[in-house]
């Protein structure tokens, strides 16, 4: 459980109850027009993602309502001297709640995860067009590390 100064904000593992909860926070990204997985679809991913050894979804509430969302990967390594590494992705606050610090909550939460299981580093990639993500990132103590390439497929 961690603190603020008006609300608690609870930060736990999704299950596949969260589904529907999660899929809407999805369609807040802006990415794929809104457009999010079918239920079932989703339900076949969450099944795979459970059997990774270190990847998990996560959900912050509060007073039982969700709030926010991420999904944190620990990846082991062969180099870095096997050192893992800690990769976090889909990372959403409410429309409604943002700048109320949960966004700041789920990222100190995943660094202290990615602390605890010894990663050397922690990292993520950010769509360029996303100017405030940027500010609010570098607000937490990131910095921009190299370049971030893709592969449309």
């Amino acid at each position: 459980m961690i603190e603020t100064a008006t609300e608690q904000i609870r930060i736990r593992e999704t299950t596949a109850e969260d589904l529907p909860r999660l899929l809407k926070f999805y369609s807040q990204l802006g990415m794929d027009d809104g457009q999010v997985l079918s239920l079932a679809r989703a339900e076949s991913i969450f099944l795979r993602i459970s059997n990774y050894p270190d990847y998990r979804i996560y959900l912050a509430e509060i007073d039982n309502e969700p709030v926010g969302t991420f999904a944190l990967l620990i990846m082991d390594n062969l180099g870095h001297m096997g050192t893992p590494s800690a990769i976090i992705e889909d990372v959403v606050v409410s429309n409604n709640c943002r700048g109320q610090g949960i966004g700041q909550k789920m990222m100190t939460f995943a660094t202290d995860l990615a602390t605890e299981k010894g990663c050397y580093k922690f990292f993520f990639s950010s769509n360029i067009n996303r100017i405030d993500a940027h500010r609010f990132y570098k607000n937490l103590g990131f910095e921009k590390h190299g370049y971030s390439f893709y592969l449309n497929l």
